[in-house]
């Protein structure tokens, strides 16, 4: 072979070998989108919830929703890249997370328990103490504050560099990824997270095989114990602060409400927190020092625990036979919500996993 041929040959040869493992150009990402959840209206037996407050500058879309979901499950979005925001409300803890209070990124123990986020956005105002106004104020608080401990500008720089990502943001807010879209896109999807569909939701709408006798005569004596004073309606809460005495006898106690208001009643009280999935969301209270929810019934029925600021209001001691106790808690049970959450495909960046 002479010299010419040989390199033609070596050329031919080499071109062939890139063609043959030069991998195809991924599709470009597409995005799961899910139907939004019916109106309230259309729920049996639910017309009596209130209507979802949704902020005139950020509409609910089936794609905002998407973008959302993605957010929430995608660890990258944390300061370490190691937990989302699914981290704190699991499905099989009843949307919370189950340890007494929650572990932030970098492995940082938070100083309140994860609350359940079943029917979030139907709450006027957010945290165990209310500092936050909006839904996206306090995904924006979460996500750069002890929860997720990120940088949020750090974090949307990364997520305009994903193609996925950049063209999703492009679509639902014609414009690329920034802090106050990225916490928009989350609080349209955490309002998607709605309980309606719990065993006593399908007793109050006229099957009366969806709960047991005991269940039913736990509804009246929950009723008869004005349990129902906080836990009112079909959303169980009040979205009201109550102090019932939890933590109160700490050396340096949690003072709750009192820190946004400065108001002496507010010293320790708490936001009421839904009954919805209560079963599942152990353990309780703000400070999560109460394991099991036999104790909570005990507490609550037993007036509180006293100290200056205990809402003698609303919590006062009742009897119960331990008959009424163990109805009362298969009451309560009733209140399981199904979950469904489950995490979508999430944008890569090209080239990696």
């Amino acid at each position: 072979m002479n010299a010419s041929r040989f390199f033609i040959f070596l050329f031919s040869a080499g071109f062939f070998v890139i063609a043959c493992t030069t991998e195809p150009e991924a599709p470009p990402f597409e995005p799961e989108i899910l139907s939004l959840p019916a109106d309230p209206s259309d729920y049996a037996p639910l017309p009596t919830y209130v209507a979802m407050d949704i902020p005139e500058d950020n509409p609910i879309t089936a794609e905002k929703a998407a973008l959302g979901r993605q957010l929430f499950f995608d660890q990258r979005i944390s300061g370490d890249a190691s937990r989302s925001c699914y981290s704190c409300h699991v499905c099989e803890l009843g949307l919370a997370d189950g340890k007494p209070t929650a572990v932030g990124a970098f492995d940082k123990v938070l100083t309140r328990n994860s609350p359940t986020l079943w029917n979030i956005g139907y709450h006027p105002e957010f945290y165990w103490d209310g500092r936050a106004k909006s839904l996206e104020a306090q995904a924006l608080a979460a996500w750069k504050g002890g929860n997720m401990g990120a940088n949020p500008d750090e974090i949307v720089a990364k997520l305009n560099s994903i193609e996925g990502y950049r063209d999703q943001f492009q679509k639902v807010f014609n414009e690329g990824a920034t802090p106050e879209n990225v916490s928009k896109a989350l609080a349209a999807y955490m309002r998607t997270i709605v309980s309606h569909d719990t065993p006593w939701d399908g007793w109050q709408a006229g099957d009366e095989s969806a709960v047991s006798d005991a269940a039913k005569r736990g509804y009246e004596v929950f009723k008869k114990a004005e349990c129902n004073n906080c836990h009112d309606g079909v959303l169980f809460t009040d979205f009201q602060y109550h102090n019932v005495g939890i933590g109160m006898d700490a050396e340096e106690p949690d003072l709750g409400r009192y820190k946004v208001t400065q108001d002496e009643k507010d010293k320790g009280a708490f936001k009421t927190p839904t009954l919805r999935d209560v079963a599942q969301s152990a353990p309780y209270f703000h400070d999560g020092s109460t394991a099991t929810l036999e104790e909570v019934v005990d507490i609550m029925v037993g007036g509180g625990k006293e100290n200056p600021q205990l809402d003698r209001a609303n919590l006062k001691k009742v009897t119960l036979s331990p008959a009424e106790k163990e109805d009362l808690l298969e009451f309560l049970r009733s209140l399981d919500q199904p979950c469904a959450l489950t995490e979508p495909p999430l944008p890569s960046v090209r080239g990696s996993e």
